[in-house]
């Protein structure tokens, strides 16, 4: 079975439901999602997916997220994991640059404004935004604790940002997009406009890949997969009403999402793969609440996307399509026992997470 696995774009709080729901994925399952033969991540996602391309199961985030430590497990550097960052590199540190002034991104300010049709409202809002503040350092720093220079060993890791010149999406990783440091792509992918300082990739900078869509399940299309499977924070399962002004906008970020994953999914159809489709429910949005950026709860998250998330997936039309799944080492699927002195080295299990 050739896989594709998908996660979308979601703030902090989508990150900590992508981390219960890639649990949760590969417990129901049996499958390692580090397996699949495509793995596309925007924003929250590339950061979930980079991660995980690279041979940290899920239930290890999981645990380390909760604040377990494990006496002996290092990072790539040797340094121990129990110091790297609990959120995933989701702080807030001042980029070291001058005070924004005006667009952020001129050239794309203008584009839209001659040529409006041709972009979607989310681009064309965000030229018009002042530039982010906040430093990209701490997301780079969490992936350099796994993969320390150049790319994943994954064959087909795409990290989704956006030129911010243009506007034009791109996949990083794939073959016809410039060359990156995982990090570097990985930040660019999660540089949410008129909050993070633009990543400089080459002599360009580059945005978050969830202004052109926040999911972008349609770059599979042409890969002749058999299933894509799409985890996507940002829209629902269940209608929401917002009766509060305050609101509205999550709840037409959450109705555009919902649309352009489902346009996104019937192509992908008629291309001849099966879909999984995979979002949040009604819990799921009470326990992230409002503010995707906000740090606080994402352990509530993580636990209740593991439950909603494996009740989707025990549902009969995608429990039919997941079962022909290949089945995952349960050493790297399941959380080892013992001690950590005694767990395998994860980069054996898999042949792509060797050196």
């Amino acid at each position: 079975m050739k896989v594709g696995l998908v996660l979308g774009a979601g703030g902090i709080q989508g990150g900590a439901w992508l981390t219960g729901g890639l649990d949760a994925l590969a417990t129901e399952t049996g499958w390692d999602p580090e397996t699949a033969d495509y793995v596309v991540g925007t924003s929250a996602g590339a950061m979930m997916g980079a991660l995980c391309a690279s041979g940290i199961p899920p239930w290890f985030m999981v645990a380390h997220s909760r604040g377990e430590v494990f006496e002996g497990v290092v990072d790539a550097d040797g340094r121990p994991a129990a110091d790297a960052d609990r959120a995933a590199g989701a702080r807030f540190e001042l980029q070291r640059a001058a005070p924004p002034i005006g667009p952020g991104s001129w050239r794309l300010a203008l584009r839209t404004l001659t040529n409006p049709r041709r972009y979607r409202p989310a681009t064309m809002v965000t030229g018009w935004l002042p530039r982010g503040i906040f430093s990209t350092e701490s997301l780079k720093d969490t992936i350099r604790r796994v993969v320390p220079a150049g790319w994943s060993p994954h064959p087909n890791l795409w990290t989704v940002a956006c030129d911010y010149e243009t506007g034009r999406r791109v996949a990083f990783g794939r073959s016809d997009a410039p060359e990156a440091e995982l990090a570097d792509a990985v930040a660019a992918s999660c540089a949410i406009p008129g909050i993070y300082y633009p990543v400089t990739i080459g002599a360009r900078r580059y945005v978050d890949g969830g202004i052109y869509s926040t999911s972008n399940l349609d770059l599979l299309r042409n890969e002749d997969l058999d299933l894509a499977i799409c985890l996507n924070p940002t829209s629902t399962l269940h209608p929401i009403r917002a009766l509060n002004p305050r609101e509205w906008f999550n709840l037409a970020m959450r109705r555009a999402s919902g649309q352009r994953l489902g346009s996104e999914a019937k192509r992908l159809r008629a291309a001849g793969a099966e879909v999984v489709l995979v979002q949040p429910t009604s819990d799921d949005l009470e326990a992230m609440g409002p503010n995707l950026m906000s740090p606080r709860n994402r352990n509530r998250v993580i636990e209740v996307a593991r439950r909603t998330v494996a009740r989707q997936l025990r549902e009969p039309g995608n429990r039919d399509l997941l079962a022909g799944l290949p089945p995952g080492d349960p050493r790297k699927v399941h959380r080892p026992e013992g001690p950590p002195s005694e767990w395998p080295d994860w980069r054996e299990l898999n042949p792509r997470s060797a050196g």
